[in-house]
């Protein structure tokens, strides 16, 4: 007689599966346009508010900040109020921020940017949608996530001419409000179609009998390799900053028009929204780590090709090429946590690493500015984008060469 547990489904994947993941699509490619806006308008900022690039390129940095520390906050509140309530928050919060941010002074601009773009906003936006879509795939989960993280690069195509266009014909501080009506226009509807995401199976899930001791990851303690990946995390979000904060504003100095840098922006965001469903393929195939190492090897390669150029069509080459080896690396790092770690545990543990990440990122962003500014050309901020990437590939090395050291198997995979 059946004892019942053949009934039970054996993937949690299905139509709402994918609804989830493309409705998730479709908000980060608005809300990934708020961090755009600093850097397509850094130069016509910077001779406004009558003060440096570094200080104009921290507002940016902040936001990736807010990011990062807001999702784990936010991951965690998701987990008890619901995702509909907490990514509305955020909408809200994020076009309060952008309304705040046109005051015309420094201290708005940051506060704007930095709590409630950053913190509040996209905080309650990416890492609890980043969590709630690993929860609805089990099989192809690297596909899911790569996906939904292309909305940055959706954003990356679509919004960089919207607002070269907007900030050169109405100016900065109209470009922005007219955005944030965009943000709340667009996203509070189509939080309204989001769902809970369903249980993870039972069946093949088995708790070990007998098993005593502390778990160990890659055959280390659960937080010494958590710590391991977030410092990897960093390390590479350095560099990739780089060019996506400084880029616009290093084609002006070498003599190509904003209009061609701004393009060359959304070549590059382009290449990445194309390649990153290659990447996360790569990543269901053969995990995150190896996914990690294979994509920072690119773009070490590409962020040292942009020492050896400033001619416009090679640059145009270079951005392509950098688009298409960094796009798989962040997304990666979710897929890795969930290789390694219980679901669990994803509501911490994923905003954690994304929260490093973004902190590499403001980093990077607010390093080239001041270098920039200590030098006066960008040679210096690209050469230290290739030292980062160094420490990256050093640390994912290591723990990719430790993946033969086997999970414990109380480390149940949902």
């Amino acid at each position: 007689m059946p004892d019942g547990t053949a009934s039970r489904p054996t993937s949690i994947e299905g139509r709402g599966s994918w609804v989830a993941a493309l409705t998730t699509l479709a908000i980060l490619s608005i809300s990934y346009g708020s961090p755009l806006l600093v850097v397509v308008g850094l130069k016509p900022m910077t001779e406004a508010l009558g003060t440096d690039r570094s200080v104009i390129a921290l507002a940016g940095a902040l936001v990736w900040v807010g990011n990062g520390v807001g999702g784990i906050l936010m991951g965690w509140l998701a987990d008890r109020i619901g995702i509909r309530a907490t990514v509305a928050f955020g909408a809200a919060m994020m076009t309060a921020g952008l309304g705040l941010s046109t005051l015309g002074s420094v201290w708005a601009l940051y506060v704007g940017h930095g709590v409630l773009v950053g913190l509040l906003g996209n905080g309650a936006i990416y890492a609890p949608l980043v969590i709630h879509v690993s929860r609805w795939f089990d099989r192809r989960r690297g596909t899911a996530i790569a996906l939904i993280s292309s909305g940055q690069y959706i954003a990356g195509v679509v919004w960089p001419s919207v607002f070269e266009r907007g900030i050169a014909t109405f100016g900065w501080q109209a470009t922005m409000l007219a955005y944030a009506g965009v943000v709340l226009a667009v996203i509070l509807p189509v939080v309204l179609t989001l769902r809970p995401a369903p249980d993870a199976p039972v069946a093949g899930a088995a708790t070990p009998v007998g098993s005593t001791g502390p778990r160990r990851v890659l055959g280390l303690h659960p937080n010494v390799a958590q710590g391991l990946i977030c410092a990897a995390g960093f390390c590479c979000c350095v560099p990739m900053a780089i060019p996506g904060s400084h880029l616009v504003a290093f084609c002006s100095d070498v003599g190509i028009t904003p209009t061609h840098g701004a393009a060359m922006l959304s070549v590059m965001l382009g290449c990445a929204f194309f390649s990153r469903q290659l990447w996360g393929a790569l990543a269901d195939r053969y995990g995150g780590l190896l996914t990690i190492l294979i994509g920072s090897t690119c773009q070490m390669v590409a962020i040292g090709a942009f020492l050896l150029t400033q001619n416009e069509v090679g640059l145009f080459a270079v951005s392509a090429a950098f688009g298409l080896g960094f796009s798989g690396i962040i997304p990666s790092y979710a897929v890795a946590i969930r290789d390694l770690y219980p679901s669990s545990e994803a509501s911490w543990r994923i905003p954690t690493t994304l929260f490093t990440a973004m902190s590499g990122m403001a980093f990077g962003s607010w390093f080239a500015g001041a270098l920039y500014d200590g030098f006066g050309f960008y040679a210096p901020a690209f050469a230290a984008g290739v030292a980062f990437n160094l420490a990256n590939l050093a640390i994912v090395g290591f723990l990719v060469s430790r993946r033969s050291q086997r999970p414990d198997p109380g480390l149940i995979h949902a």
